[in-house]
């Protein structure tokens, strides 16, 4: 599923001011998550089959369906955790996440598509800070009761590559 996105904050305009905060709202708590290494609450911003998916920007604007990284359910992001948690060893760091540049549109659907540009830098016990990653968050938002989620979040790296280990979710 790959949702319209607008092309520039003039679609911001539409949506009521309330709205436009809840939207900006999930995606600071969402980065907030994963800055403070709450993972297991990670799986709760997607609705129960939302799909999660990192791919390169040369792979999505060619509308190639390759992606480094593919979870459709939350089942398989809870997977995901227990794995950053039990399974995968990598160098210990704390990652922040910096957004910007959101545009914002109504859907069909009632939901929004959102995008939204991210840095995340990771600094290590030794002091030394470095980007990770870059790219564009590309998100299909959907009303569930009062909460709003994810029914789809397309991360695209600026870069095919990332350095290091690609664990947690970014």
């Amino acid at each position: 599923m790959q949702t319209t996105a607008p092309r520039s904050s003039a679609a911001n305009d539409e949506i009521p001011f309330e709205q436009r905060w809840r939207v900006a709202d999930l995606n600071d708590r969402y980065v907030r998550c994963l800055d403070d290494n709450a993972l297991e609450e990670w799986p709760r911003f997607f609705t129960e089959d939302g799909v999660y998916k990192i791919v390169p920007r040369e792979n999505f604007d060619a509308g190639l369906p390759g992606a480094l990284l593919l979870f459709d359910s939350n089942a398989m992001r809870r997977d995901r955790v227990l794995c950053v948690r039990e399974v995968n060893i990598y160098r210990i760091h704390v990652a922040r996440h910096y957004l910007g540049g959101t545009a914002i549109a109504r859907l069909p659907d009632g939901g929004f598509a959102v995008r939204a540009n991210f840095l995340v830098v990771h600094s290590d016990g030794e002091g030394r800070s470095s980007l990770f990653a870059a790219g564009e968050y590309r998100d299909h938002i959907v009303c569930e009761g009062a909460e709003l989620r994810f029914r789809e979040k397309v991360v695209i790296l600026d870069s095919f590559t990332v350095p290091g280990q690609l664990a947690e979710p970014l």
